[in-house]
């Protein structure tokens, strides 16, 4: 007697709506080169991530008609979207942070190549968003979004999720703990410019013949690179902490 090789209709839908959760997410979760990678890179690793989580895959029972599997897929897409949307807040708040400094700094005339998107960008900036993206597999929470994912499909079955008012005033929320933590970055490096730009105006007024202005930008140039390697500690730790926020609040506005 020969096995029969077939695959049940129900495990392949199944699958795409796996696959759609996924696919929705790593749009906005910030790894290193990724969204700027190739488009069969993506979607090998979509579909390697989709087949490992076949453990937790939605057991149908029937078929689904097929407005009811479009409806589905599009639900499931907006739940990854989110996902990965809340988890792209953490490079979001380093980059915030990277601009204000540009800004204040000078460093807003140095560019360079953003990996990410190719385009030209600040330096300082480009430097901010791949601390971030080296911090999130440091720091491990590339599981932690599996993990989420796991979770999310145990409790939520295809077609469950809604976008409430609830759950889009919370991303409205957490979205503004982006401004809040890229503040709480560059404030130690915007007060010390603050405070170079005040000493260099007493001397001046002091002394008129003295010419600080051509002093100005490197002075501020050399304290902002200073005060960064300072704050590469004090950055992980904030990162840190934001994170652990941000992923405990996810499980609670997808309702996982």
């Amino acid at each position: 007697m020969h096995a029969d090789p077939s695959i049940p209709l129900t495990s392949i839908f199944a699958f795409l709506l796996v696959l759609a959760r996924v696919s929705g997410v790593f749009i906005f979760v910030p790894m290193p080169g990724f969204a700027g990678g190739p488009e069969p890179v993506k979607i090998l690793f979509s579909l390697a991530l989709t087949i490992a989580l076949y453990p937790v895959w939605p057991v149908l029972h029937e078929t689904p008609e097929i407005g009811q599997l479009v409806g589905w897929l599009v639900i499931e897409a907006a739940m990854g979207l989110t996902i990965g949307l809340l988890v792209g807040f953490l490079a979001e708040a380093f980059g915030l942070f990277g601009q204000m400094v540009s800004l204040h700094s000078g460093h807003s005339f140095a560019s360079t190549i953003d990996p990410t998107t190719q385009a030209d960008s600040g330096l300082i900036v480009v430097l901010a968003q791949s601390v971030a993206g080296l911090l999130f597999f440091t720091l491990g929470l590339h599981r932690e979004v599996i993990r989420i994912f796991c979770r999310s499909l145990e409790t939520h079955p295809p077609g469950s999720f809604t976008l409430s008012a609830a759950t889009v005033d919370g991303v409205i929320r957490i979205g503004s703990t982006v401004f809040s933590t890229g503040l709480r970055l560059a404030f130690p490096v915007i007060g010390l410019l603050m405070m170079a730009d005040l000493a260099l105006a007493l001397v001046g007024r002091i002394n008129a013949h003295l010419q600080l202005n051509s002093l100005a930008f490197p002075a501020k140039t050399m304290a902002t690179l200073v005060i960064l390697a300072v704050l590469m500690e004090v950055a992980a730790r904030v990162y840190q902490d934001y994170a652990s926020r941000l992923l405990e609040t996810i499980p609670t506005l997808i309702g996982a």
